[in-house]
């Protein structure tokens, strides 16, 4: 897989170049900040883009403000975005952006390889990744969604795992129920929620969406990624 790593820190750009090109990746190129990362993309045309938020000059909001371009200029681009903190406001932008698939990590979880190279790999794959912690975090919302009391009490809590990133398989074994059971359930969040087939986007992601912006309950714990 090509790709573009937008990383100041000097020793995490050069470890990710070295862990991801010698997991057979090829890094496309290594900037330092978003100076020339436009011709940089159109340049090396990389498979997946990963981005620190708070890049040069100011360290605030550079590299997320980054991403969002990069997602109305190059939609179908996975994107994978790297933060030393949950920053909730910068997770929520980027999350309700429509595009392709998106992965929101800490940098905490480059230390476990095995992870971290598994994220990589399902993100290009299409799935959207979600640090726990972000997930938690952004479930301390308040509900503001009316759509959300239209579920019933084993709905939310399939949503929930949905927004864990949960397999059907993974809920039907926690949940003691049959796959079809979960497929039921599912169908029927979508129809309460107002997600159609058509509907732009992936509706397994959109309900996980409207699960974490409106929900105040807490989440399950678990390996995060809205997969399909």
């Amino acid at each position: 897989m090509r790709i573009l790593i937008c990383e100041d820190s000097v020793l995490l750009r050069e470890g990710l170049v070295r862990l991801l090109e010698d997991a057979g990746h090829s890094v496309v190129a290594a900037l330092p900040d978003i100076e020339g990362l436009d011709e940089a993309v159109a340049d090396t045309d990389p498979e997946l883009c990963i981005l620190d938020v708070r890049l040069p000059p100011t360290f605030t909001d550079e590299g997320i403000r980054a991403a969002l371009h990069l997602r109305d200029t190059n939609p179908a681009l996975p994107l994978l975005v790297l933060s030393q903190y949950v920053e909730e406001r910068y997770a929520s932008d980027l999350i309700a952006a429509q595009g392709g698939p998106l992965g929101y990590l800490l940098k905490d979880r480059v230390a476990d390889v095995a992870e971290f190279l598994g994220s990589v790999q399902r993100i290009s794959e299409g799935a959207t990744v979600l640090d726990p912690e972000v997930v938690a975090q952004l479930l301390t919302r308040r509900n503001r969604d009316d759509r959300m009391l239209r579920l019933t009490e084993r709905e939310r809590t399939v949503l929930a795992l949905i927004a864990e990133g949960k397999s059907n398989q993974a809920i039907a074994a926690l949940l003691f129920l049959s796959e079809a059971s979960v497929e039921k359930h599912i169908t029927a969040i979508f129809q309460k929620l107002g997600l159609e087939q058509g509907e732009s986007g992936n509706r397994r992601v959109l309900a996980a969406l409207a699960h974490i912006e409106n929900t105040g309950g807490t989440t399950p714990t678990g390996q995060t990624g809205v997969g399909r």
